[in-house]
């Protein structure tokens, strides 16, 4: 299993347009990709310009598989100039 998170923090008034692209790509993620076994998007009501992403994929290449996907560039693109800062974290299982 290969887990990553994502921890985005959004500019000033984009968290309902990012949202509403975010939860577009996560739902493709999860129909689209046989690697992508888990895609979580969470936000907390206090802090609406941060939103953390917890993935769980088969392994590296199904999460690079991902990166590569045509629903993932064109989210990337739309979300852009919505984000201030994106730090990603990955995974690699080592004990099951």
């Amino acid at each position: 299993m290969y887990a990553v998170t994502v921890t985005l923090t959004l500019k000033e008034n984009q968290h309902e347009a990012f949202m509403y692209l975010m939860l577009e790509n996560a739902h493709a993620s999860l129909a689209n990709e046989p690697g992508c076994q888990r895609f979580d998007v969470c936000a907390d009501p206090n802090q609406p310009k941060t939103v953390f992403l917890y993935e769980l994929y088969d392994d590296q290449t199904a999460f690079q598989a991902h990166l590569a996907s045509k629903h993932f560039q064109a989210f990337d693109t739309f979300t852009a100039d919505m984000v201030v800062d994106k730090q990603v974290h990955c995974f690699s299982q080592v004990f099951q």
